[in-house]
């Protein structure tokens, strides 16, 4: 089969490697579309994993074959796969820190070598742990694959609009609209609260307007925390969902944020940045930091619901399409975006 193989940093080679062999409790899928994920440009450039290897998991597919000891899964199903499934065992699981988990790290779905996702192949392989704990979702006949594709980053924003504890009523700051941003304000507004939007490209703060934020403004704009205060009433924002790695974001989140209210970091930034904070800004004004990373395991059927559903129009996301053959042009998109630019699907 046909793979876009990382060699090491920014060398992709789409060549042939073998279809991946079966124990009796996997099963194989025929990627049908992966999207294109922040994280996998991150291991793409720069130097965290030792190369062979092949990324991609946002994967939806139909299953091509199923091990001998397989029972709920038939060929010819199409499904949306889930990369990690956790132990549900260890402390961390315990805690609902799910993403913490050594089995949710370190089992994946993959199409040959280190597993790695594997969603950037015409194959990958579902483990059997990932098979028997839900990590393959029906998709309904009415959802398209290009759609299906969307429930495992739809979770991850949804375990931070959960964690945040984003009500109805609630005004919320996102800072960046692009794909992550965007799916932000359609989660935040499903919820009922309300989603004030920044980014730097014209095309972007007209799109977050167009997808339900209910005012969007230039980040640059040195007034915005008084036209922040002036849409809640002279208080701030309850939450800040920083989706762009810049301290200059985190910072305009103070001063925005009201007192008693929180900044969750979704976006990761360089490792080599620190951000001074002087701790009684927190103390005074009871600001809560916090992270977010990767999906939560409770939260997987009511993904699929929102996806499978179109709670969120999912499809108002999506910007390009490329052939897995020109994945490094795609890549090369999304670290250089048009004004519209946004969420980019790869097709096997």
């Amino acid at each position: 089969m046909k793979a876009q193989v990382f060699r090491g940093v920014n060398q992709l080679s789409y060549e042939e490697v073998p279809v991946p062999t079966l124990e009796a409790d996997e099963v194989l899928v025929q990627v049908r579309v992966v999207g294109l994920c922040q994280s996998d440009i991150k291991k793409i450039r720069y130097p965290l994993y030792e190369p062979p290897r092949i990324f991609g998991h946002e994967t939806a597919g139909t299953i091509a074959a199923v091990g001998s000891k397989v029972k709920d899964w038939t060929v010819g199903q199409r499904v949306a796969v889930m990369h990690h499934i956790p132990c549900m065992r260890c402390a961390y699981c315990l805690n609902d820190n799910f993403s913490m988990c050594d089995v949710y790290k370190n089992i994946s779905t993959t199409a040959g070598f280190n597993a790695s996702g594997g969603g950037f192949a015409e194959y990958v392989k579902v483990p059997g742990h990932i098979v028997q704990n839900g990590g393959l979702i029906p998709i309904p006949d009415d959802i398209s694959f290009e759609e299906a594709s969307f429930v495992e980053p739809t979770n991850c924003c949804l375990k931070a609009v959960k964690k945040a504890q984003i009500a109805p009523g609630q005004t919320v700051l996102i800072t960046g609209a692009g794909p992550i941003g965007l799916m932000f304000m359609m989660l935040v507004k499903y919820f009922g609260a309300r989603a004030i939007a920044t980014d730097l490209l014209p095309s972007r703060i007209e799109k977050a307007l167009n997808v339900g934020a209910e005012a969007a403004f230039d980040a640059r704009d040195p007034d915005l925390p008084a036209k922040i205060q002036a849409l809640t009433g002279g208080m701030g924002v309850d939450v800040t969902l920083l989706a762009v790695p810049s301290d200059k974001a985190f910072f305009q989140a103070l001063d925005c944020t009201r007192k008693g209210g929180k900044i969750l970091f979704f976006a990761e930034f360089p490792d080599e940045l620190t951000i001074p904070v002087n701790p009684n800004v927190l103390y005074r004004r009871e600001i809560d930091l916090m992270g977010s990373y990767s999906s939560s395991y409770r939260l997987q059927s009511l993904s699929a619901d929102i996806v499978f559903n179109r709670r969120i129009d999912v499809k108002a996301l999506i910007s390009d399409r490329y052939p897995l053959q020109d994945l490094s042009q795609a890549v090369d998109q999304a670290i250089a975006p048009t004004p519209e630019t946004y969420k980019i699907l790869i097709y096997p």
